[in-house]
């Protein structure tokens, strides 16, 4: 009798064991399925960002050639205006040729007297409506040269501001220079590069904490520039990584870095999250195609863009 109940209650602790596994089972496969789903939302999310990045960078070299356009016309104008000038000098010495005519024939018959006055008046009007042209054209000319001096004031002013904005990110991260900072303008933006060193363990997306204190001296002085678009981005190197967690290659990790970055930025409650996008480059945007172990390790990076608004810029050439 003994050993029917002890054999009974083995078998419910076995059944009881069986059902919580079972379940904890269950609550890890539906927490990977949910990790998954968020991960390929966030790779959709990148794709999204990159073709947002290369129709800004179309736009930044629309604006170069508008400008060049510009400079053209006003080239063109100012020819326009020199021919139309000599046209109408010569017009006036032909108006100074009929005035002699007509004195001439001041004596002869009424009918050729008539038949010069007409011919007199019909220059007359020409030369009014040439007149008239000269102005217009003289007019538009030194809108077009306003307009052009606003844009290379605005412009100038924008090189200016990128210029101090870089002076300010460096003097907030000058503790950094030694671990794997720099700070560099390129194309009319600034580039704020933090190798893995500074931020991640290898592999890893959580960001250390001497990491975190740069981002925060960082995220002050973007706080204090509100015209400033900010661009995350992670970059791996070309060593295939194979996790079987929620990271799972390249470009899994480099989301999941920008994605780190970008957090610990708008922790800093003046920086409008709306100013930042995070985007994964994985391997392909190497600084060094070289695959030895020291080029490896400079690919390794996340880059931080600052681009300046264009929002006048767009207002002037939108005016044309």
């Amino acid at each position: 009798m003994r050993t029917t109940h002890f054999f009974l209650f083995f078998a419910g602790v076995l059944f009881f064991s069986s059902c919580v596994s079972l379940k904890q089972h269950t609550g890890v496969q539906q927490d990977l399925k949910n990790a998954q789903q968020e991960i390929e939302l966030l790779k959709q999310s990148n794709v999204r960002l990159e073709t947002a990045n290369r129709e800004f960078e179309s736009t930044n070299k629309n604006l170069s050639d508008r400008n060049k356009d510009l400079n053209s016309r006003v080239e063109e104008a100012l020819y326009n205006l020199n021919v139309q000038r000599q046209r109408n000098a010569g017009l006036e010495i032909d108006m100074q040729n009929l005035n002699r005519q007509l004195d001439i024939l001041k004596t002869g018959s009424t009918s050729e007297i008539e038949m010069l006055l007409e011919e007199l008046q019909v220059a007359r009007h020409d030369l009014n409506q040439r007149e008239e042209r000269l102005l217009e054209a003289e007019r538009e000319l030194q809108e077009r040269n306003t307009r052009l001096i606003e844009l290379q004031e605005i412009l100038a002013q924008k090189e200016q501001a990128v210029t101090e904005l870089k002076d300010k990110v460096m003097q907030a991260l000058t503790g950094f220079a030694d671990e794997g900072l720099t700070v560099f303008e390129k194309n009319g933006k600034v580039f704020v590069s933090m190798e893995e060193k500074l931020l991640f363990k290898t592999g890893r997306w959580d960001v250390d904490p001497n990491g975190q204190m740069a981002l925060r001296d960082l995220s002050n002085v973007l706080a204090e520039n509100p015209d400033i678009s900010i661009m995350v981005e992670g970059h791996t190197d070309d060593v295939p990584m194979r996790g079987s967690g929620d990271v799972k290659d390249n470009w899994d990790l480099s989301v999941m870095r920008a994605t780190a970055v970008t957090k610990i930025l708008t922790q800093n409650a003046q920086l409008h999250p709306e100013r930042i996008i995070a985007a994964g480059r994985s391997e392909y945007l190497p600084l060094i195609p070289e695959k030895s172990p020291e080029a490896r390790q400079m690919n390794r990076r996340t880059e931080i863009i600052l681009t300046p608004r264009l929002d006048e810029l767009f207002q002037i050439l939108e005016a044309n």
